[in-house]
């Protein structure tokens, strides 16, 4: 799978990203310009110490992203979606991309993939759920649609037997 960060702003929010894609051998896309310096101690505690082994590709724009991914089977995640994130049949390889904290996605960008932009239903009269707990809850379910590939799915106590 391939997480996609358009724009993001907030350091806390991308290093728990890339912890969670760390965990679940995600790799992660961020699209600049970037709120912040991949060298900040926020990003770096935020994501621990997976940092090091996280898989990041750092591209200059969206024509980059694009450029340097032809064919990319993308997902858009937004509140402005008319599809739930559960209707999609998510494959090994596609990219689920996300907006920056404070506009999202923009919507000149929305309106090209209509059929590819969904969203996390949730309570009408608020803005947004937080990015990094965005990126879990559709990651996951991606995740559990192709059985959890390569993760360990049954856990193991450390005094005691099951």
């Amino acid at each position: 799978m391939n997480i996609v960060l358009y724009e993001p702003e907030i350091p806390a929010n991308t290093g728990n990203i890339g912890r969670t894609c760390v965990v679940t051998g995600t790799r992660l896309h961020l699209i600049e310009p970037l709120g912040f310096s991949l060298a900040e101690k926020d990003l770096k505690r935020a994501g621990l110490d997976y940092w090091k082994d996280l898989d990041v590709t750092v591209y200059s724009d969206y024509q980059d992203f694009l450029n340097r991914n032809p064919g990319a089977k993308v997902y858009y995640a937004s509140t402005k979606a008319r599809h739930i994130y559960t209707e999609v049949a998510y494959e090994p390889d596609d990219y689920l991309m996300f907006g920056k904290e404070s506009a999202g996605i923009p919507e000149e960008i929305l309106v090209q993939h209509p059929n590819e932009t969904v969203r996390i239903p949730m309570n009408p009269n608020l803005r947004s759920l937080n990015l990094s707990n965005s990126v879990a809850i559709l990651l996951y379910e991606a995740l559990r649609q192709q059985n959890f590939p390569g993760m360990q799915t049954e856990g193991e106590l450390h005094r005691l037997h099951w």
